[in-house]
């Protein structure tokens, strides 16, 4: 009788535990319209890249502010890629190098302009190079 009794508890016991967390509460900034960029090609040839971005914003609550300076964090976003070499924009490592440019670029510029990052994540949903 007494092991039901204690698995009984020992389940409310995590349930109330488990109750008490809250989930993180996120939400997400997309640019419209998609970004539309050039980067350097070979041979001093001009490639573009048709990307979307979406922001992961850290609260609800901050989704205005971002919206606020998103011709800004387009404007950094734009020029990271125009930087870029053909080798770079092409490869899926290259790839991952220009989001994590572009993640830590908004973030500065957000903490810059708000004092806080306001963001958590930077992501590329849709990437087309030619």
């Amino acid at each position: 009788m007494k092991k039901p009794l204690v698995l009984l508890s020992y389940l409310l016991l995590f349930s109330q535990a488990f109750n008490s967390v809250k989930a993180a509460e996120y939400a997400y900034f997309g640019f419209e319209p998609q970004i539309v960029t050039n980067y350097v090609a070979v041979k001093k040839k001009m490639g573009y890249v048709k990307l979307s971005v979406e922001l992961m914003i850290n609260g609800s609550e901050n989704y205005e502010l971002v919206e606020h300076h998103a011709p800004l964090l387009r404007d950094a976003i734009i020029t990271i890629i125009g930087k870029q070499t053909e080798d770079k924009v092409k490869s899926i490592k290259g790839r991952a190098e220009i989001l994590q440019q572009c993640e830590d670029k908004i973030k500065n510029l957000l903490m810059r302009e708000t004092g806080k990052p306001l963001i958590s994540k930077l992501l590329f949903t849709q990437w087309l190079d030619n």
